[in-house]
């Protein structure tokens, strides 16, 4: 069956998924929600958010909520955590009843501490819902790079629809029945990152990101479980497969922001120099109100919180974590 699949937004995961969405055969329209954006990226296939990459011809694109979401079989939420629910909102009443939307979001809303697929069901009423993640460097899909991810929902026909659309030769999609550990882990692992870069930016060594990135994935799943996740899925392509991917890669926005900071840049000088919303920022206070929420000790996802917005600095951060006191090894 040929879908025509509506995408939310016009950054590196949108622009990506509208090309495998095309190349699948399907009828790929993506939404803008910036103007002139839409009409450059209309006229010249090419965006600034992701060099080298070309969007097919046969893709549509506009600022039009009407012209791209009204005929939609499924709908793609790109659209980053902390403009979700307005965007949906928008969204909402030009969707078909039973229109499934999948979200690709790594993040949770600060002001309600809700995960995407909370934010979407809020925004859009009752429908098929899911959400596609896993270790996702844009600019390897768009070199169509092998790759996994993981579609998970809690309905199960609708996990299958979206792992059969996404398939590629080249890219394997998995599915799974656990949402909120997926949406958890995707979230948080960009948190971790931000120290990983921060370790980077100190020169601090392989050493010392591994083991960071480790305890990060405990503390990661001692969330996740309280939050009602399967500890299986943080071992799995969403938990640990993105967690190592965002920590080590060289594109990663989280970790190359976290760099800067090693390397003395503040957290404003840092974000002006990307023109994507680098996540794990706004992600990392909803962390720490979860981990207070949940009586979760989460000490990274602190130390990053206080570098951030208290300015500790990263050396004293490092220092404070390496002082607690010795524990026996334990995940979750």
């Amino acid at each position: 069956m040929q879908h025509t699949i509506a995408i939310a937004g016009d950054g590196q995961m949108a622009l990506v998924l509208a090309s495998i969405i095309a190349e699948a055969g399907h009828n790929a329209c993506l939404w803008s929600p910036f103007a002139d954006a839409a009409k450059q990226l209309e006229q010249t296939r090419v965006s600034p958010r992701l060099p080298g990459f070309q969007l097919p011809a046969s893709v549509r694109v506009s600022d039009s909520i009407e012209d791209i979401f009204f005929t939609a079989t499924l709908a793609v939420s790109a659209i980053p955590a902390q403009f979700a629910r307005a965007t949906w909102q928008r969204i909402g009443p030009f969707l078909a009843a039973n229109t499934g939307i999948v979200t690709v979001t790594k993040g949770v809303e600060v002001s309600s501490l809700s995960p995407p697929l909370e934010v979407l069901l809020a925004a859009t009423g009752h429908r098929p819902l899911a959400v596609l993640s896993g270790p996702t460097i844009a600019s390897e899909l768009a070199r169509q790079l092998p790759a996994t991810l993981l579609a998970a929902s809690g309905d199960e026909k609708f996990a299958s629809l979206v792992q059969n659309i996404f398939s590629r030769p080249w890219l394997r999609i998995y599915t799974s029945q656990d949402p909120i550990g997926v949406e958890i882990a995707g979230a948080a692992k960009n948190v971790v990152a931000i120290a990983a870069g921060i370790l980077d930016g100190l020169q601090m060594g392989s050493n010392a990101k591994s083991a960071l990135l480790a305890r990060g994935l405990s503390e990661i799943t001692r969330l996740g479980l309280a939050m009602g996740a399967k500890q299986e899925t943080f071992f799995g392509i969403a938990g640990v497969g993105d967690l190592a991917t965002t920590c080590f890669s060289p594109e990663g926005r989280n970790r190359t922001l976290g760099e800067q900071i090693g390397k003395g840049v503040s957290l404003a000088a840092a974000l002006a120099t990307t023109k994507s919303v680098v996540e794990g920022v706004e992600t990392c206070k909803s962390l720490r109100s979860l981990a207070e929420k949940y009586n979760v000790e989460m000490p990274i996802a602190a130390a990053v919180y206080r570098v951030l917005f208290e300015n500790l600095p990263p050396t004293q951060a490092i220092r404070d974590l390496m002082s607690r006191s010795v524990k026996v090894e334990r995940i979750g």
